[in-house]
């Protein structure tokens, strides 16, 4: 038995799917256990409950061989970040509760840093809480998720161009798919590993490189375009964030474009991404 946080989310998804192929038992929380319907119709033991709930969190950790847990995905965090804090005491509750022998817990690249990480901070602030547990713990860091780029496909199909707030275009990033995340997850929880591990997922690609796999999908030349940075706070706007709310974001991209989010911190294992862009896009022209 596996308890798997965010099950109705990619990651998530993409574990508990590899985890049930292998005959194993599942066990997860949801706030609305409807909306996770199809994954109890698939056996999955879903329990009514929430992140920021260490009751309900400790009851479904109990008598699992393994968990596997993750921040919920927060756009515009309050000043402070207290959603995260929130989160992050629930699991440290919880987890004192009912230990699992051991824990995967999703990161992000870049959570080794202190300062000018933008939404990041979220992870780095999870890392903190929960690096000295006294059971094997793992904290999975992907690179950028190429899904975060699909908006950029209608863009291509419209006007042959997509913008994007990464500078400059040739510039290459880690980069990596929910699936490759969620597929690591698995393999984590199920082959085990002693002590503290920290896995830095993905493969560098540039907003070129983007292009290129848009273009040959939409058979056509396809540019990416950087958003100037004197018009990001305006682009963001368009994309549903609040006048005024923009700088978390923003110190993101600043990060990302400047090298300080990045892989590379010593001692880490790397594994590279096993799907390109022009997979995680052709899967997306099927469905």
């Amino acid at each position: 038995m596996f308890f798997i946080s965010g099950i109705t989310g990619k990651v998530g998804g993409a574990a508990a799917a590899r985890l049930l192929q292998g005959g194993h038992k599942l066990r997860t929380v949801a706030r609305d256990p409807q909306k996770a319907s199809q994954w109890s119709q698939q056996g999955v033991d879903v329990r009514q409950g929430d992140w920021d709930d260490p009751v309900a969190l400790a009851a479904a950790l109990d008598g699992v061989e393994g968990a596997f847990m993750m921040m919920p995905p927060i756009f515009v965090p309050a000043p402070g970040f207290p959603e995260a804090k929130a989160t992050v005491a629930s699991y440290r509750q919880a987890l004192r509760r009912a230990p699992p022998p051991r824990l995967v817990l999703l990161s992000s690249f870049g959570s080794q840093q202190t300062s000018g990480l933008g939404n990041i901070t979220s992870t780095h602030l999870l890392e903190e809480a929960l690096k000295g547990l006294p059971f094997p713990t793992a904290f999975i860091r992907p690179g950028s998720f190429i899904e975060n780029y699909a908006y950029a496909v209608d863009q291509a199909r419209a006007t042959g161009a997509f913008d994007i707030f990464l500078a400059p275009t040739d510039r290459k990033i880690p980069m990596a798919a929910t699936r490759d995340t969620g597929l690591e997850v698995a393999k984590l929880l199920t082959d085990g590993w002693n002590g503290k591990k920290i896995v830095e997922l993905g493969s560098r690609f540039s907003p070129d490189d983007l292009a290129l796999a848009i273009g040959a999908m939409l058979d056509k030349p396809v540019q990416a375009r950087s958003v100037p940075r004197g018009q990001w706070a305006q682009a963001l706007g368009y994309q549903g964030i609040p006048a005024g709310a923009t700088d978390l974001m923003e110190e993101t991209f600043d990060g990302l474009n400047s090298g300080w989010i990045d892989f590379g911190e010593p001692g880490v294992e790397s594994i590279p991404g096993a799907t390109s862009p022009a997979q995680v896009f052709a899967q997306m022209a099927v469905i």
